[in-house]
């Protein structure tokens, strides 16, 4: 795989606290000049990054319940309506990890069906968190997620205690097979790192970095 390649699989991403308007100009900018998929923020920059993008192919990604998956399912609902209303492509949503490791997976299965119904044709990804469980517990939040109707599983926000291995972006390819896609975000940021997450089943990448990944 080429770089410019790989630059088709990137969401370009700016999730940090401190981001301004400024950046996520600059961060649209960016995934113009090299050919990023999507850009990646937060909800309240959606408008923004939307505007900037309306005559180009790169597609706007927002994250909902970031970075705890701990809000309300109505509150994910709501973040999603918002968030493709204003010109989303793509949801970024956080699963219920307290809900999942205590064994309430029908909440957790009806939770990814709401969010998917408000995406209201938006491409949905449900990120699993997956430093915070086992490997029994990855492959429940995958079948959930599947069953549930989503497009795609993402291995982490890159606010936990770690993001992607090849290990797990590995199982969730296994336990989703060609269903849905899946994302390996967080603490990917090298050009080599990138394509070892997709040897391993990645059909999609998450970065910060994504321009030193795909300029060498």
């Amino acid at each position: 795989m080429t770089r410019t390649e790989l630059a088709g699989l990137i969401d370009h991403s700016a999730l940090r606290p401190d981001v301004t308007e400024a950046d996520v100009l600059a961060l649209c900018e960016e995934a113009r000049r090299y050919g990023f998929c999507t850009v990646c923020i937060n909800g309240r920059f959606v408008p923004l990054a939307a505007a900037a993008l309306r005559d180009s192919a790169v597609r706007v990604c927002a994250v909902v319940g970031f970075p705890l998956g701990a809000t309300t399912t109505r509150s994910k609902c709501q973040e999603t309506a918002e968030a493709v209303a204003a010109g989303a492509h793509e949801i970024d949503m956080v699963l219920a990890v307290g809900a999942l490791k205590a064994g309430q997976t029908e909440l957790v299965r009806n939770e990814i069906a709401a969010v998917k119904a408000a995406c209201n044709g938006a491409v949905l990804k449900v990120i699993i968190e997956a430093c915070l469980l086992t490997d029994a517990e990855k492959v429940l939040a995958c079948e959930l997620a599947r069953d549930a109707g989503a497009d795609f599983v993402k291995t982490s926000t890159g606010f936990s205690k770690s993001g992607a291995t090849t290990a797990d972006v590995a199982l969730m390819r296994r336990t989703v097979g060609t269903a849905l896609g899946v994302k390996a975000a967080g603490g990917i940021s090298t050009f080599e790192a990138a394509l070892a997450m997709i040897a391993a089943g990645a059909s999609r990448i998450g970065a910060s970095s994504s321009v030193r990944m795909v300029s060498g």
